[in-house]
């Protein structure tokens, strides 16, 4: 016997499409109610069943190849149009199942028993049910049981939903801070174009490459399982590649970084002395137009610490220039900051071969 649509079908269907549930592949968290559904009854079969508009089907099942039955072979369909546990001592005598094809002949299906997943809105999408080949009945254990067991499964469905809807909202937002990233980036930059006062280009070129270190740091939390931490041979490639596209022709940044987790506020520490360092070079090193490689590289040190080198073989050591180093006073302060930021030594050298920094720091 096919059973009458439920009084709110529409909103009932569209509650169970909302769950994002059918089809999706088995999962232990919903295969553990039903074991424990049919050990606790005595039953060969237990299901987590899921009532659509032309077929029930089961996330989760024990004791039952088939994984999804027609409407027509659904007792479920009649389950949830009850207030409560349905119970179906033999199902040869009940006139919803006595032709129902899973319920006649060899092996058939002759008790059933279902408490229906209720959503918050009173809303039946689905049974827990239990099944067996003979006539019986629940104890009262076993029915307080079955609805205990039923509640927890929506419970488990409510906080998979929850989750989904968590994601999508992290998703927009994150979209939205890259969108703004890139606004308040080109803002900068057209300020920067039109601005003669060396100093002021200077704060500006760093408030810029501020804004491209942050972006990269956001797109790397973006992809992180842990969003406390980043993988700092993708962040840090990223910050070179960022850098590396407005550098002049002939100036190349090769990186050869470890692979290791840091907090975002050490990565962030390594981007901004990079970024430094790199703009540093670009600006001195390779001055006089020539062409030049400018390398970054972090390895382990020892147990505990790591070591960061960066370098170039631009111009180096000029008897004129009244600054050995070429750190100027704005990014000399920056990288000094940021690495007393993360309880880093740092280290500057500059000869006829290019310059160079050292920073070790703890892990």
């Amino acid at each position: 016997m096919l059973a009458d649509s439920h009084p709110r079908q529409g909103e009932r269907l569209d509650a169970l499409r909302a769950y994002d549930i059918l089809d999706t592949q088995p999962e232990s968290d919903f295969d553990d109610f039903v074991n424990l559904a049919a050990r606790i009854c005595d039953m060969p079969i237990a299901l987590v069943s899921l009532v659509s508009h032309d077929r029930q089907w089961f996330k989760a099942k024990t004791g039952l190849d088939a994984s999804e039955t027609p409407l027509d072979q659904s007792i479920c369909s009649h389950a949830i149009l009850e207030d409560g546990l349905l119970e179906i001592h033999d199902t040869r005598t009940d006139p919803r199942t006595v032709e129902n094809p899973l319920c006649v002949g060899e092996n058939a299906m002759l008790f059933y028993a279902g408490a229906p997943l209720v959503t918050a809105e009173g809303l039946p999408i689905g049974t827990l049910c239990v099944l067996d080949y003979k006539p019986r009945r629940l104890t009262d254990l076993q029915r307080d049981t079955l609805r205990l067991l039923a509640r927890q499964v929506m419970k488990l469905l409510d906080l998979r939903q929850s989750l989904r809807d968590r994601e999508a909202l992290h998703r927009e937002m994150d979209h939205r801070v890259k969108n703004s990233l890139q606004s308040v980036s080109s803002v900068v930059r057209l300020y920067a174009r039109g601005v003669t006062d060396p100093a002021a280009s200077e704060v500006l070129e760093a408030v810029q490459r501020r804004i491209n270190s942050v972006g990269a740091l956001h797109e790397a939390l973006q992809g992180a399982e842990d969003s406390h931490s980043v993988d700092v041979a993708d962040y840090l490639g990223r910050v070179c590649g960022l850098i590396e596209s407005a550098a002049p022709e002939g100036v190349t940044v090769v990186h050869r970084l470890a692979s290791v987790r840091l907090s975002a506020r050490k990565a962030v520490g390594l981007a901004m002395i990079v970024s430094e360092f790199i703009a540093n070079s670009i600006k001195h090193g390779f001055a006089d137009g020539r062409a030049g490689t400018v390398s970054v590289t972090l390895e382990p040190e020892s147990e505990g610490a790591m070591r960061m080198i960066c370098q170039d073989n631009g111009i180096g050591l000029r008897s004129d220039d009244p600054d050995p180093s070429h750190a100027e006073g704005l990014g000399r302060a920056l990288v000094e900051a940021a690495a007393t930021k993360i309880a880093g030594r740092l280290e500057q050298h500059i000869d006829e071969s290019g310059s160079r920094l050292t920073l070790t720091f703890p892990v």
